[in-house]
């Protein structure tokens, strides 16, 4: 195989974190690759990435993109009027940028800043490709369609939902390097965990996680009768507070419970993921990656709460599989997720199955893949990408 080198890369991304990781993912193998790689870094200038990016070091610049809102309330409205001004400014704005950086590629992995970079680079002639990590494309993925030379998702599973398959690749979608770093029995053992029980880590994410956390108070208290398992829970900065005083009002002092812990945030998730038997968690895509990449069983209750209801879609590919079992939020209460998780920790034959499915979904070099095909579409490689 003959390989050129990629000289300028344009990643456009944001609104979430998930959107933002990948392409930070793939920045860095490409640098490995070769460090006289340039790369730009376009968001929208109110959103999340604004922060990550520069802190990840890389170069930023923004487009005035925004959502629209489907409400007639005035100050939604006012929001509308903004976003649809925003609509006409940002191709001018796309254009300088790509006048200026002149990129060999542009890749966009999410979020509304993909959409005028995307389609400014395919009208120029400049080769372009998505990554889609949610199970079914979002809004800005489907009106890009048209425009990227090829669709990265993350499941063979994916296919069926785009009305273009040819340009389709089965990539995955990146995880961090560091859960791979140790075996599951050595994260145990750095945690400490070394009596033979099983290890839950449940976390939820900023949305709904008031309502999540109510319910793991209930949860935490039955677990505290006996300590059947170990547990490490996530509960959020903001979140945190709550759910001590809900356990306080119940009389349970963690304090006197060494199997249960309860922290404001997982910052060392790797090892914590890597550790655990069985996680209780939303369905977000880069949760999704992250557990089908080690091979772990989950227990899911997908947010309601966002577009187009992704994280339960995301969810029932994995419970199709047999690699999870899913909970709706409106079924769900403390001892009925407490239940659920003692019957799937008792069922170990179950358990090892759902490991396996989850395993068999996983795709660990999903960052090799995207850089393959990248280097496809730029004709800078011999190799034809796996479709």
């Amino acid at each position: 195989m003959t390989e050129k080198e990629l000289s300028r890369v344009i990643f456009t991304c944001g609104g979430t974190a998930g959107h933002v990781n990948p392409a930070i993912a793939l920045a860095q193998l490409m640098h490995e690759k070769n460090p006289k790689t340039e790369f730009l870094f376009v968001g929208a200038e109110r959103g999340l990435e604004k922060d990550l990016i520069p802190k990840a070091g890389y170069a930023f610049k923004t487009v005035h993109i925004s959502s629209f809102h489907r409400s007639a309330r005035p100050a939604e409205l006012r929001h509308n009027f903004v976003s649809l001004c925003n609509l006409v400014r940002a191709p001018g704005e796309a254009a300088a940028i790509l006048r200026e950086f002149r990129p060999d590629v542009v890749v966009g992995t999410g979020g509304y800043a993909s959409f005028p970079m995307v389609k400014a680079a395919s009208r120029a002639g400049i080769p372009t490709a998505v990554h889609e990590s949610n199970m079914v494309p979002g809004l800005t993925t489907e009106l890009l369609e048209p425009f990227a030379d090829r669709i990265m998702v993350g499941f063979e599973a994916c296919r069926e939902h785009y009305k273009h398959p040819e340009k389709i690749v089965v990539t995955g979608t990146p995880v961090r390097r560091d859960f791979f770093a140790l075996t599951k029995s050595q994260a145990k053992d750095r945690l400490g965990i070394r009596d033979g029980r099983p290890l839950i880590v449940s976390f939820w994410g900023s949305l709904g996680a008031s309502g999540m956390n109510a319910m793991m108070a209930e949860f935490l208290a039955l677990e505290a009768k006996n300590e059947p398992f170990h547990h490490i829970h996530g509960a959020g900065v903001s979140g945190y507070p709550r759910l001590m005083a809900a356990l306080h009002q119940r009389r349970v002092d963690l304090a006197e419970h060494p199997a249960l812990e309860v922290e404001e945030y997982l910052y060392d998730m790797a090892p914590v993921m890597r550790a655990a038997d069985l996680v209780i968690c939303r369905a977000g895509a880069s949760t999704i990656s992250e557990l089908t990449a080690l091979g772990v069983p989950a227990l899911i209750v997908p947010s309601p709460y966002v577009t187009n209801n992704h994280q339960e879609k995301n969810a029932r590919v994995l419970e199709e599989a047999g690699a999870a079992a899913v909970l709706l939020e409106r079924d769900a209460t403390g001892p009925e997720l407490f239940r659920l998780a003692c019957a799937l920790l008792h069922d170990t034959d179950r358990l090892d199955a759902m490991a396996s499915a989850m395993g068999k979904l996983g795709i660990c070099d999903a960052t090799e893949r995207i850089y393959r095909t990248i280097l496809e579409i730029c004709g800078k490689s011999s190799e034809p990408s796996n479709r």
